[in-house]
């Protein structure tokens, strides 16, 4: 379950980038906005926007690498416990260590896992996306909207564009 993101490039920024000052395209614009966010974390396997999401784990080796990137925060990992009561995980068992868009959650020193119920889930929550969007990865939004929005038909995309030049440093995987 993940909450929905808030765009990282407004409605404003975006009108600047296509010189309009009128409001008439302003839905297919937020559409645009939306479907280049999209695009861009789908290309680069990470989060841009900021927001909380869930994930499953089998062990609490799992988390060795968390699936969503860039992670700002975890804001709980709760588990079963051998008597099958849910429990939430201290922060002095475990630290976030973060760096860009890598991030694992790791044991503190001296700490141990606790044991869990055999074939339950342990669930870690998160705060993910960048707080502040780099500035390549908001021209290649502002490039993909302003293509959109120019070009509203069907076109064949090039083998290698500057969207691809400003995102490839991003890319995760």
């Amino acid at each position: 379950m993940a909450v929905e993101p808030t765009e990282p490039v407004t409605a404003t920024e975006a009108k600047r980038r296509l010189h309009i000052d009128f409001s008439d395209d302003d839905a297919d614009i937020e559409e645009m906005l939306a479907s280049a966010r999209d695009h861009v974390e789908k290309y680069c396997a990470t989060r841009l926007a900021t927001q909380t999401v869930v994930a499953k784990c089998d062990s609490f080796c799992d988390m060795a690498r968390l699936p969503d990137a860039p992670v700002q925060s975890v804001t709980s990992i709760t588990y079963i416990d051998t008597d099958g009561a849910t429990q939430t995980l201290a922060t002095s068992v475990y630290e976030l260590r973060a760096d860009g868009l890598d991030a694992a959650v790791v044991r503190k020193y001296g700490q141990q896992w606790p044991a869990v119920q055999l074939g339950s889930r342990i669930t870690l929550t998160a705060v993910v996306g960048y707080s502040a969007l780099p500035p390549a990865i908001k021209q290649a939004i502002l490039l993909f909207v302003a293509d959109a929005y120019e070009n509203r038909e069907n076109a064949k995309a090039e083998a290698w564009t500057a969207f691809d030049a400003l995102l490839c440093n991003f890319r995760r995987g």
